[in-house]
């Protein structure tokens, strides 16, 4: 199984390059990092987590100037976000850094997507909150088009853009109805979500990983249905706190990766974790 990690890297935390190094040499298999522009202070949407919203989600660096440095200093190591908020984005910009950071990165980027849970955050973006899902999928598949290898226009509800030259192209190759690097969404179990999978995604990340046994069969359900090949479903549980029943659970549900919660702190406290970790490796 393989072990990967994810922090809020802030302002305050351990850097990304002394980060992306430690991991690389202790043998962890990738690094993924969430995403808030900012958090408005006259916020009304609840914690997802229940009480005060910690400060680190003010404070987060860009995940995808993070990821371009830990790039930089590493080989092996895989990158992802976990999550972009795709809704928040210009799509045309975002296709272009994606497919730049995979293109430098020697194919080694994984997109996370995520629907959001701050209505205020994603006003401040000319988000229409009921509309966010499908605007979402809207705007992934404007990228796609951008990422296919002859010029492809896209008319879209939301968005379009004309048959247009887009270099660098992300390194992966398409596979069943998604172009670009690998795709996982997050959220909550549900048809509609797995629906959603199914038809957009190459699987999940499921936080924290609960309820497993249950969800999915659901979940793969709904991907042959889809007419989507088994073998190729993704699921990543994120931002696991991990012990050895629970990783030997995941093991036994066929699931070969985990991304584990790292501590959004200095980098003495950062690397205590990792010693932690090392068992699990």
């Amino acid at each position: 199984m393989r072990i990967a990690t994810t922090i809020f890297l802030t302002d305050e935390t351990i850097t990304p390059l002394r980060l992306a190094r430690e991991l690389e040499q202790r043998a962890f298999s990738g690094l993924y990092l969430p995403e808030h522009t900012h958090i408005p202070v006259s916020r009304e949407t609840p914690a997802p987590m229940g009480g005060e919203l910690p400060s680190e989600y003010g404070r987060t660096l860009d995940p995808f100037v993070a990821l371009a440095q830990a790039a930089a200093v590493t080989e092996h190591l895989d990158l992802g976000t976990g999550i972009t908020l795709v809704a928040q984005h210009d799509p045309i910009d975002l296709a272009k850094r994606i497919a730049t950071l995979d293109h430098l990165s020697g194919g080694r980027f994984t997109l996370g997507v995520g629907y959001g849970w701050n209505v205020e955050e994603a006003a401040d973006h000319g988000v229409d909150w009921p509309a966010r899902r499908a605007l979402t999928h809207d705007r992934l598949a404007l990228m796609h088009a951008l990422w296919e290898d002859e010029p492809t226009a896209y008319e879209g509800e939301f968005g379009s853009v004309r048959a247009s030259h887009a270099y660098p192209k992300p390194v992966q190759r398409p596979r069943g109805p998604v172009n670009g690097p690998r795709t996982l969404f997050g959220g909550a179990a549900g048809p509609k979500l797995f629906d959603h999978i199914a038809r957009h995604a190459d699987g999940w990340l499921p936080i924290g990983g609960g309820g497993l046994t249950e969800s999915l069969p659901k979940l793969r359900t709904a991907w042959e249905a889809a007419g989507r090949d088994p073998k190729q479903l993704h699921v990543v549980p994120y931002a696991v706190v991990p012990n050895r029943g629970k990783l030997a659970h995941y093991a036994d549900l066929g699931i070969e990766e985990v991304v584990v919660q790292l501590p959004p702190a200095g980098e003495a406290e950062v690397l205590r974790a990792l010693d932690a970790y090392a068992e699990f490796l």
